[in-house]
């Protein structure tokens, strides 16, 4: 069997870190149950958090007594570091196969919130936190050629393009935009200075406070006085009926508890003859051929680490959308060959950049289960399990 060099650099790069963790630290949770299990104790541990640090003395003694008896066993050295090594990698792999991030009440705010301060996102993604766009050419060059944070805008034009916006057609016409799952703002603050100050008002709203936060301060810093942000349930929106021209949703719907919600707003607060267009991740359509064991496990996985209640289907998706009765022409496409480079490009600009988190060590595990599941994502998506969904409709001049 061979494996692809690329596949062997990434697999390095998330399990070598992680085994060095697991192997070196004598403070991490793993490492204090398995010494603590096999000291004497009268009392059980009953949470890991609990369990207290692990002296250097006590750490020298087991080194040790493990050293010993090794040589005393009359195994080779190198058996015993390719066994060590090997059973590393797959407590390491077991444990990172393991969802840590399930989706909850507040869960998909506190995330953000999270990867918001600590700026690593941010950092790598720019301001624009969703995927990249690569044609034939730039996959033709090398995907790792193309500049990661161009193919972001790269989708955005293109995204503008499904949806049928134009600065040309919008020009002088105050044209109100909504952003819904915002991010930091880089869509909503890249539409709003293409479209022109005095031709459009963009809002962004999103969960996360941190977000709103940091959106506003990049508005401020770029003078875009016509993109603004607010702290607002999608599913629950504050707008009236009818009141924006263009509805824009990126990568959004994947922390929607409820599709059929999510896409009844949109469709609500979006103008008579206004225009949607929306990308989302998706999963396969699973009603001719159900899903497997393993793709349910895979899936579950997905929806367990990055906070997502559940996927749907592209198919899925267009009939929530035909059902509001209030659609004309309405669009789907699979963008999964244009966005697929994104997950390892991903992974490969922290490779050959390490700076965005090498000096935040409280960071380094949340770092390799972030990449873990970026390489996870790519293999889904490679396989067909998972697809990305981009969606354009036009609401009707009269609802019925």
């Amino acid at each position: 069997m061979t494996i692809s060099r690329n596949k062997l650099l990434i697999n390095a790069f998330v399990f070598l870190p992680l085994a060095s963790a697991y192997i070196s630290s004598g403070t991490h949770h793993l490492a204090r149950t398995r010494i603590n299990s096999a000291s004497p104790s009268s009392t059980s541990t009953t949470a890991l958090s609990s369990n207290p640090p692990v002296d250097v003395k006590t750490r020298a003694a087991l080194s040790s007594a493990v050293a010993g008896a090794v040589r005393s066993s009359g195994v080779p050295g190198a058996v015993v570091a390719a066994a060590a090594g090997g059973t590393a990698f797959f407590v390491a792999k077991n444990i990172l196969d393991r969802g840590s991030r399930k989706y909850g009440s507040g869960t998909v705010a506190a995330e953000y919130d999270a990867w918001t301060q600590d700026g690593i996102l941010e950092y790598y993604w720019g301001e624009h936190i969703h995927l990249g766009y690569y044609d034939e050419e730039a996959m033709a060059r090398g995907y790792k050629k193309k500049n990661f944070i161009e193919a972001k805008y790269d989708f955005v034009d293109e995204m503008m393009k499904l949806g049928g916006i134009d600065a040309e057609d919008t020009k002088g016409k105050n044209v109100k935009v909504l952003d819904v799952g915002c991010g930091v703002g880089g869509t909503s603050r890249y539409l709003a200075k293409k479209l022109g100050k005095d031709s459009a008002e963009v809002t962004g709203i999103t969960l996360s406070p941190n977000q709103v936060k940091r959106a506003t301060e990049l508005a401020v810093e770029q003078d875009v006085p016509n993109a603004n942000f607010q702290v607002m349930n999608a599913l629950e929106m504050t707008f009236p009926d009818n009141s924006f021209d263009i509805v824009w949703a990126c990568e959004s719907g994947e922390h929607m508890p409820d599709k059929k919600a999510y896409i009844d707003e949109m469709m609500r607060v979006l103008k008579p003859g206004g225009k949607f267009v929306m990308a989302t991740w998706c999963q396969r359509d699973d009603r001719e051929i159900p899903f497997t064991q393993k793709e349910q496990k895979d899936l579950n996985f997905l929806y367990e680490e990055w906070t997502h209640p559940y996927f749907i289907s592209i198919e899925a998706y267009k009939e929530l959308i035909d059902a509001t009765g209030v659609m004309n022409d309405v669009t789907t496409a699979d963008w999964n060959k244009q966005t697929i480079a994104s997950w390892r490009h991903s992974i490969w600009v922290g490779v050959y950049d390490p700076r965005g988190f090498i000096f935040k060590p409280t960071k380094y595990w949340k770092c390799i289960k972030d990449g873990y599941c970026l390489e996870r994502m790519h293999r889904a998506f490679d396989r067909g399990l998972m697809q990305y969904g981009m969606f354009a409709a036009t609401k009707t001049e009269k609802e019925e």
